[in-house]
């Protein structure tokens, strides 16, 4: 069954709250991971940021009404728990110093890691991940996740026509990124 179909046929009605919290992460739980990683570019910190995903869950799931889908829910509240991340101090260090390694690590490649990250999927990815938050975070609901414009505008809390236009822009800006990375028109 693929995770769309999924998603609109679960119901955490009538179960216990561990149930429903173990029954949600067996149905989201590296789903939600790779959205955070999206989000923070470190799989650590996914992982930290989904278990504090998931405790929110469990916190707040007597409060979910059943006005939008499960996955829509447990979507903002990833995306704000991730959201919340970047804007911490700790993430802020973190970056600062990830750079100087960076720069270290960037000349020890070795000649196969240069053909895998020479390869389209690797540029593409790298492309995505080097856009601007506000349009990666469009561009990864829309086109990996499959959320409907209506769907990115009800979890990120704006206009239909902020998302269109964000869209937009995310487009042109991907596109150059991927060609300046060195691939094809």
């Amino acid at each position: 069954m693929k995770s769309e179909e999924l998603s609109d046929s679960i119901s955490i009605d009538g179960m216990s709250k561990d149930d429903a919290i173990v029954y949600l992460m067996r149905c989201y739980g590296e789903e939600i991971k790779r959205l955070v990683y999206t989000f923070v570019k470190n799989w650590q910190q996914a992982e930290d940021i989904t278990q504090d995903v998931y405790i929110s869950l469990y916190t707040k799931l007597d409060t979910f009404r059943g006005e939008s889908a499960v996955r829509s829910w447990i979507y903002t509240i990833a995306i704000n728990k991730s959201k919340d991340f970047l804007k911490s101090w700790s993430y802020r260090k973190l970056s600062f110093t990830d750079k100087f390694t960076t720069n270290q690590k960037e000349s020890a490649h070795s000649a196969e890691e240069g053909v895998i990250a020479s390869s389209e999927d690797q540029l593409l990815y790298r492309a995505v991940l080097s856009l601007p938050l506000k349009y990666r975070e469009v561009i990864l609901l829309h086109y990996y996740k499959e959320f409907s414009v209506r769907e990115i505008g009800e979890l990120l809390s704006m206009n239909e026509s902020t998302v269109k236009t964000r869209l937009s822009r995310a487009r042109k800006v991907l596109q150059d990124s991927y060609i300046e990375l060195g691939g094809e028109r």
